[in-house]
């Protein structure tokens, strides 16, 4: 397009896409503004009808880096008109490429024109081969790292494919060929309702030490002497650290042995520390929060894995069943069952990632904080998300209960009749409620936070599925 536009050779359209990150309305804008030859210049581009006669002067020319003689044909020329052999060409080229540069300036003095792809890569090719390759690979990389719209696929092992989406799209789930669907605004696994910056702390959280710690804080005492974490199962109030040091579990003091099971001597601990206890109080509390959360994001991951690796063969056989039924049109069409399956698993990653999402937005976490204007809102707006999540969280239940039923070898007509009404009464509520969370948090609840968030826009039917 932009070789055609602007009647330019390939590798001089590259190097204005690379200047303009893949941009084409950026190009349009500054070829509006700034007019062509100057927006060329600041791209680095010199086209060869604005060079007043800088070729080689004769059959043999002095090439001005390494100062030997060459004939014509050992010597190239770039478009901005400086001429160097082929030895000192290439050698620049080698260590262009071995420094990771993906576009390659002319040796002139102060002289800003990228080289002409094809001849780098010619001569390259006759004597550095890996580095020609590796030259193609960095051609393919400058569209990718410098696209908004491009990105490698995140399969482990690669699969080596990139993805493209359409431009103002990048808040997208998408599904590469490969069979992984991913964000493409973070590209981690696919996490909508979660905005990325709270499925991002997700990550951390779960797999990091955080709970472990507020674990520890909350039903553990340290040691006065050697200061190791210790854990009371059952007995009295006085405990012995495995150094030997005596402590009171109630306030973690230092003690000496002599007890009984009221008290222990010369050791006394009612007068209440206010500091310490708030901070056990509230390790207590984000615990049990956190608890709370998670048990209902993990549940209903767990219930989508059964439900994909499980109920889905058996779906899949009970489709064959019905298609085999010859004598029975009415209920020979076993599409209502596959589309019913595919509904239930995509509201049950919704109903698991909703909780991650609630967790962040209800909570105290400093990372995402309400604007002050509009913290009375808040509740008005949770209420309403928890009232659909409660809903959804109900009807797949009863949606999954349902597509669990099996069938005998004959199925009753009357039976899957009913059963096909009930799957499609429930799989339109179940995405009409999804729908209703992800309206619910992308325009009640994400504006009320000082620090924008973008969620992915719902797809009944999950992520678009990217082409080959």
């Amino acid at each position: 397009m932009v070789t055609n536009l602007l009647n330019v050779k390939q590798h001089n359209a590259r190097a204005l896409l690379i200047h303009h990150r893949w941009k084409i309305d950026c190009i349009y804008d500054h070829l509006d503004r700034k007019e062509r030859d100057r927006m060329f210049r600041e791209a680095g581009i010199v086209l060869q009808e604005n060079i007043n006669g800088k070729a080689p002067p004769s059959r043999v020319v002095n090439c001005m880096v390494c100062f030997d003689e060459f004939s014509v044909g050992a010597v190239s020329t770039m478009e901005c008109g400086h001429y160097f052999c082929n030895d000192c060409w290439t050698e620049h080229f080698k260590a262009s490429v071995d420094s990771g540069k993906k576009q390659i300036r002319c040796m002139g003095v102060k002289c800003p024109v990228v080289c002409d792809e094809a001849v780098v890569q010619q001569l390259l090719a006759g004597k550095y081969p890996d580095a020609a390759r590796r030259f193609d690979r960095f051609l393919l990389e400058s569209y990718l790292e410098n696209n908004d719209s491009v990105k490698w696929c995140p399969s482990v092992p690669h699969c080596g494919r990139a993805i493209r989406v359409g431009a103002g799209e990048r808040y997208t789930e998408v599904e590469c060929p490969c069979g992984l669907g991913f964000c493409f605004a973070c590209a981690a696994a696919a996490h909508s309702p979660c905005p990325c910056t709270m499925w991002d702390m997700w990550e951390v959280k779960c797999n990091g030490e955080s709970e472990t710690v507020n674990w520890i804080l909350a039903n553990t005492k340290s040691c006065p002497k050697c200061f190791k974490p210790i854990v009371k199962d059952g007995g009295c109030n006085l405990v012995t650290c495995k150094c030997g040091q005596c402590l009171c579990w109630k306030c973690g003091g230092a003690t000496g042995s002599a007890h009984n099971w009221d008290s222990i001597d010369g050791h006394s601990c009612n007068r209440f520390v206010g500091e310490e206890k708030k901070k056990v109080d509230n390790a207590k509390r984000n615990l049990h929060r956190y608890t709370h959360y998670y048990d209902r994001f993990k549940i209903h991951g767990d219930s989508h894995k059964l439900e994909h690796d499980k109920l889905g063969p058996a779906i899949d056989e009970r489709v064959k069943l019905l298609e085999a039924l010859q004598d029975q049109p009415l209920i020979q069409d076993a599409s209502w069952l596959t589309d019913a399956h595919r509904g239930l698993l995509q509201s049950r990653q919704v109903l698991s990632r909703s909780y991650v999402f609630a967790y962040y937005m209800f909570g105290d976490d400093d990372k995402v904080r309400t604007r002050p204007a509009h913290r009375g809102s808040l509740p008005i707006a949770q209420g309403l998300f928890e009232n659909y999540q409660e809903e959804l969280e109900s009807n797949v239940e009863r949606l999954s209960k349902l597509l669990a039923t099996e069938y005998g070898p004959v199925p009753d007509e009357d039976d899957v009749r009913q059963d096909k009404q009930n799957a499609m009464n429930l799989a339109k509520i179940v995405q009409t409620r999804c729908g209703e969370i992800y309206k619910c948090i992308q325009d009640e609840l994400l504006p009320l936070l000082l620090d924008p968030m973008i969620i992915a826009a719902y797809r009944p039917r999950g992520p678009d599925k990217a082409k080959e």
